[in-house]
């Protein structure tokens, strides 16, 4: 055979090829995604498909290598990229090169009141996420903070579902405009820890669709979310990762959604319902490390080969297997296979950047008064603090040092650097000054941040800590107290629920004899829920930090000495006691469920093991403190500031479909800041439903605005959005008549008002 003749065999066979990989439309990164899809499905044989639909490794599902269909690579969210884990177990994998930026939490980003950050946090974090080699980051977290005691209330975003839907639109927009699919959690009624693998929602359907069911519907709608995340407890006896009325009912027939269905890790149960209730990738059943692969591998999994043989015995149809493994499909092309999808980068300055300044503006200013002229001659609050005035400072608390990236459960993250509150503080001083001048005493032990126990503490080492504090408070000019709650077992933390609504480590009396002793205190607390303050009269100045992520020592310093004016507000309601939220009106039966109902089993034989009822219904937070007419502590969306704002000019007008609106902000006081307008709207009287006092249905922030400077906020709130749920018609109904619009500074310190009729 000539030289000649064998190129020619070659470059035909070449060419064939080359004509058989481009006629592969899925390869093709410019063809739309979903020819790509269609042409996947229908190149993959039915052992492949069902490869797909299930976990290969704790945190990775399957491509398809023999079509060169990659895998979707995921990882914990929603704060930052979770340390690697082995293959298949729940131990570190040991890697060097994955430490990461902590983000704030997203109850300090639903603080923030800001889409702006939201979105450069949004676009930072999955950043993160695409260096890291990840597809899908698990968050953000949407469940609504219908009790203080959730233990991963911190993952969320408040008690409001307008707030919550808000706030996660451009987050979720500007890590999808990366190339990373976000895996909104925990669908649905996922809003407690205790028993959470086990209860039983009982709800309203009016309260189902206004307020739990809202926040998920404006993610799947306004920002196009890719893929979400199935939830733990039941509804109506079903699990919620494989509810057919949930998930193929309403989220993907009625909202559209045209994405992944993904279980949380285990929340399968029953392959029948698996395939039939809408979920379309199973993670984290059985191989949670306590079994060898040799005894329970993926295979065994209720979405591998029991599926298959379901399948092939003709007892599923293929049209099911074919619609969930094209939204699987679709998930890949637009993250794994997606030719725009960034290659990002890790721990840069510009993503500690946007960490310090989300923590700078969640942060809450909840008071800042006076000492009074018989213990204190200053005329102006405490707060801003000029560091250099006081010569001896004093820092208690165990949150002054510990690190809160740690603990928590699945959110727990292994950072590159943590600026603790004392290092921050420490850092305005110079070298030689900062030992003398700045003293720290523990005051309290918090023990480890344990995931499933609680680290006995000694009584007498806690008396002891205790005694040094009150000790040193006796020479300090000013004292900074850094306490709260932290990501400790039945703390802030997955898995369990708040044991009490106090301060735990006996912290509420340690501030009050510290107090007692030094007049001039400023009480700092971080953590995801509101707490019991009886020492709230004892003290001038107090911020509620959440968890401020790697720069906290920074963004913290920032405000306490005005380099920062504190903006925050509150997404959620602090009582003065437990027995003061809606909920609790209603005994063990609402929170945190009772055992021992009788019920009928599902298809699958499961029966709950417990009931919870949600009686306050739609009075969840604020609107359930103004239905019972109790006084908050301090109330949903109060938030103070080193400078004041007047409020002036309201308008209101339909314009279309939408309500117009618009306030004029100035900045009164003598320093520049920020403050966030809430527009609550107050609807005419029903006959047939009770409805809420008023309810927030639009926000804005203003920029920075200088002394005398003022700035027009205009907002537009849809007419659908004035809409109550019909349980008779099971549609969404808005009531003709007068509205009130409601302009804010918090949900009881209404500004301006204005009145449009429907």
């Amino acid at each position: 055979m000539t030289i000649m003749y064998k190129t020619t065999i070659i470059a035909s066979l070449f060419a064939l090829l080359t004509i058989n990989v481009q006629a592969q439309t899925y390869q093709d990164p410019k063809a739309p995604v979903e020819e790509r899809v269609k042409d996947a499905l229908s190149r993959m044989t039915l052992h492949e498909k069902i490869q797909v639909l299930h976990a290969q490794s704790k945190f990775t599902s399957a491509g398809v290598p023999r079509l060169g269909i990659r895998q979707l690579n995921m990882d914990d969210g929603p704060h930052g990229v979770r340390e690697e884990l082995e293959w298949n177990t729940w131990s570190p994998a040991r890697w060097t090169n994955d430490s990461v930026v902590a983000f704030p939490s997203l109850t300090c980003l639903a603080a923030t009141w800001n889409r702006d950050l939201s979105r450069r946090y949004g676009h930072s974090l999955s950043e993160e996420f695409a260096f890291r080699g990840k597809d899908i980051l698990l968050g953000p977290g949407v469940n609504i903070q219908r009790t203080p005691m959730n233990g991963r209330a911190f993952e969320y975003c408040g008690e409001d579902p307008f707030l919550a839907g808000e706030i996660v639109v451009p987050y979720i927009q500007a890590a999808q405009k990366n190339g990373i699919a976000c895996c909104l959690k925990h669908f649905c009624l996922n809003n407690q820890e205790t028993d959470r693998f086990g209860v039983n929602v009982n709800v309203s359907e009016r309260a189902l669709h206004e307020i739990y069911l809202a926040p998920f519907k404006r993610a799947v709608e306004k920002a196009g979310v890719w893929s979400i995340m199935g939830a733990y407890n039941f509804w109506n006896g079903t699990h919620m990762c494989h509810n057919d009325a949930l998930i193929n009912g309403i989220l993907k027939k009625k909202w559209g959604f045209d994405g992944a269905l993904i279980s949380d890790w285990g929340g399968t149960t029953d392959t029948w319902q698996a395939a039939t209730g809408g979920l379309d990738i199973e993670m984290g059943s059985f191989t949670d490390g306590k079994l060898k692969e040799a005894e329970f591998g993926y295979k065994d999994y209720y979405m591998a080969d029991k599926l298959e043989r379901l399948v092939n015995e003709g007892k599923i149809p293929m049209s099911i297997i074919d619609d969930k493994v094209s939204r699987v499909l679709r998930t890949i092309f637009r993250t794994s296979m997606n030719p725009n999808k960034v290659i990002g980068s890790l721990c840069s300055e510009a993503h500690y950047e946007v960490c310090r300044q989300i923590g700078e503006e969640g942060i809450v200013l909840l008071k800042n008064e006076r000492l009074g002229k018989k213990k204190d001659p200053a005329t102006t609050p405490l707060l801003p603090l000029n560091i250099t005035k006081y010569k001896k400072i004093l820092v208690v608390g165990d949150n002054a040092t510990r690190s809160l990236t740690q603990g928590g459960g699945s959110s727990e993250l292994k950072t590159l650097r943590d600026i603790s509150p004392l290092e921050g503080l420490r850092s305005l001083l110079s070298d030689n000054q900062r030992q003398q001048t700045i003293d720290y005493a523990p005051g309290y032990y918090a023990g480890r941040a344990l995931y499933d126990k609680v680290d006995p503490l000694d009584p007498a080492r806690q008396e002891m800590l205790k005694q040094e504090a009150l000790e040193k408070a006796k020479d300090a000019d000013l004292i900074i107290f850094v306490g709260g709650l932290n990501k400790n077992n039945r703390q802030d933390c997955e898995n369990s629920d708040r044991e009490s609504y106090d301060l735990p480590y006996g912290q509420s009396e340690l501030i009050s004899a510290l107090a007692n002793i030094q007049p001039r205190i400023v009480v700092v607390t971080f953590g995801g829920n509101p707490y019991a303050m009886p020492w709230i009269n004892e003290v001038p100045a107090l911020l509620h930090c959440w968890y401020l992520g790697s720069e906290a020592g920074t963004a913290l310093t920032n405000v306490l000495t005005g380099k920062v004016s504190p903006s925050g507000k509150l997404p959620v309601t602090f009582a003065q006691k437990l027995e003061d939220y809606p909920f609790a009106h209603f005994g063990k039966e609402a929170w945190p469920g009772i055992t021992g109902v009788k019920a009928e089993p599902n298809s699958a034989g499961e029966i709950p093991k417990s009931q919870v009822y949600y009686k306050e219904d739609v009075f969840v937070g604020y609107r359930g403190f103004e239905k019972y007419k109790t006084k908050p502590l301090f109330p949903f969306g109060f938030g103070l500031s080193y400078t004041t704002f007047e409020y002036d000019n309201p308008v209101a007008h339909i314009v279309g479909d939408s309500i117009i609106v618009s306030i004029d902000i100035r900045n009164t006081g003598n320093i520049a800041g920020k403050e966030t307008t809430q527009v609550y709207v107050s609807a005419p009287k029903n006959k047939q439903i009770e409805k809420p006092a008023k309810e927030l249905k639009a926000f804005s922030k203003t920029r920075e605005l200088q002394p005398r400077e003022y700035q027009t906020l205009r907002m537009a709130i849809p007419i659908q959005e004035l809409s109550s749920w019909n349980e008779n018609t099971h549609q969404w109904h808005t009531d003709k008549g007068n509205y009130t619009i409601l302009f804010g500074s918090s949900s009881t310190d209404i500004r301006e008002k204005a009145i449009v009729k429907l």
